[in-house]
């Protein structure tokens, strides 16, 4: 079985064992508990390596998108690593100050709603570039610095009305979406930003959407802001950073062959190709792309259940722990943790216990049979997996571990109903 990412991958005797890296997922299973969020740092390290080694020759940053995953070991990884971070709210920039101070300076601001106290914190961090998104942000960002006796380094997100295939949930690009300013406003708001004393239009932003594997919208987009920024420099209004956004997608499917080096070295020549000639800093703001296939997440097979003609795999994983299933349809591959020398494969149904019929990581899947006691992984989890997870049937938060090679830490522990009841109160 040909698992996605090379960094997990059967072994051991008679190649029957899941590790990641060089550690079995079986003993972090029994040493930390399930449901356990597992992540490989060689894996993440390659995925930034690739994007390095694409865009070689190309003054760039590479500035990681902090919603797909947050934890702060991470981060704190990635930053090690030279990147910078996209944000998009006052709480991913005191984890970017948590996890290393230097990289505030390589932090790209986005997001249609900042609140002023969010826009404070980041003038007082000295942020690289808030990404605005409408002319009231403008002109609160104006006022703000203002008062702050400092200039807020400025770009504007442009709306290229350009359609990228993916789910509609998470396509940002055209006319329709809440996301951007529209090109043919754009060059009026640079026109107000550049005659300001306390704002500087340093760059300009696009982000057509996620999990796109296709490299010509991002072409498409990138031809548009391209053909801004030349205008924009005619009227002496010199943009220093151009953010090409992030988007890449990745295959969530075994089955698919999937090269990502080869797709990363599409995108590079098309975002090349459109950018040729332009003397400032490319941005790129990838998130899935590099964390999603680090992860996994480990579930237990509570009960084996039976309803008429369907089977039913309980675990102890629920939509509250990955709700990507639910929330977009989306598919991830499910293998057992030990493959036994004859399986044989059943259809089932992988749910958890959440009180929704919604609470599902599999309908109708062919996988081998399980039994109670069995441990799975779900594959590909590393991006809006944590991040997105919640305490919804008041259910405590997973542990989350970073596998380096043998070694093995503990980067979040498990949440305890104390953690979740603390904050509430009784009269």
């Amino acid at each position: 079985m040909r698992i996605p990412a090379r960094n997990f991958q059967y072994g051991g005797k008679n190649g029957a064992e899941l590790a990641c890296e060089k550690v079995p997922l079986s003993r972090l299973a029994q040493t930390y508990g399930t449901p356990l969020y597992v992540y490989s740092a060689g894996a993440i390290r390659e995925r930034m390596r690739m994007f390095a080694a694409a865009f070689q020759g190309v003054r760039h940053t590479v500035c990681y998108s902090v919603k797909a995953n947050s934890n702060l070991s991470i981060l704190q990884l990635l930053a090690g690593l030279g990147a910078g971070f996209d944000i998009v709210s006052g709480g991913e920039l005191e984890r970017v100050r948590r996890s290393d101070k230097k990289a505030l300076k390589r932090v790209v601001f986005s997001g249609v709603g900042k609140a002023a106290a969010e826009m404070d914190a980041a003038l007082a961090a000295g942020i690289l570039v808030f990404n605005v998104e409408s002319a009231a942000e403008l002109d609160l960002l104006e006022a703000r610095a203002r008062a702050a006796h400092k200039v807020a380094p400025v770009a504007l997100r442009v709306n290229p009305d350009v359609f990228a295939e993916t789910h509609p949930y998470i396509s940002t690009g055209l006319h329709a979406h809440k996301f951007g300013v529209p090109m043919s406003e754009a060059r009026a708001l640079y026109r107000l930003a550049s005659r300001s004393k306390h704002l500087l239009p340093t760059g300009i932003s696009v982000h057509i959407g996620s999990q796109i594997q296709n490299a010509e919208p991002f072409g498409q987009a990138l031809r548009r802001v391209r053909e801004l920024v030349t205008d924009l420099a005619a009227e002496n209004i010199a943009l220093r950073y151009i953010d090409a956004g992030g988007g890449l997608g990745i295959s969530y499917r075994i089955e698919e062959p999937f090269d990502p080096q080869a797709l990363l070295a599409q995108y590079a020549r098309v975002v090349r190709a459109e950018l040729e000639g332009f003397d400032g800093e490319l941005l790129l703001e990838p998130g899935r792309f590099v964390i999603a296939q680090a992860g996994a997440l480990l579930a237990q097979v509570l009960y084996v259940k039976r309803n008429g003609s369907k089977t039913f795999v309980v675990t102890d994983a629920a939509m509250n722990d990955l709700i990507r299933p639910a929330l977009y349809q989306a598919h991830h591959a499910i293998v057992p943790l030990r493959r036994r020398a004859k399986d044989q494969a059943t259809v089932v149904d992988v749910v958890g216990p959440v009180c929704e019929s919604g609470d599902f990581f599999a309908r109708d899947r062919s996988m081998p049979e399980l039994t109670a006691g069995d441990t799975v992984a779900i594959l590909d989890a590393g991006a809006y997996g944590m991040a997105q997870s919640s305490n919804y049937n008041t259910r405590t938060r997973p542990a989350e571990v970073l596998v380096d090679g043998g070694k093995h830490k503990l980067i979040r522990r498990r949440e305890t109903l104390r953690d979740l009841l603390g904050p509430e109160m009784l009269r």
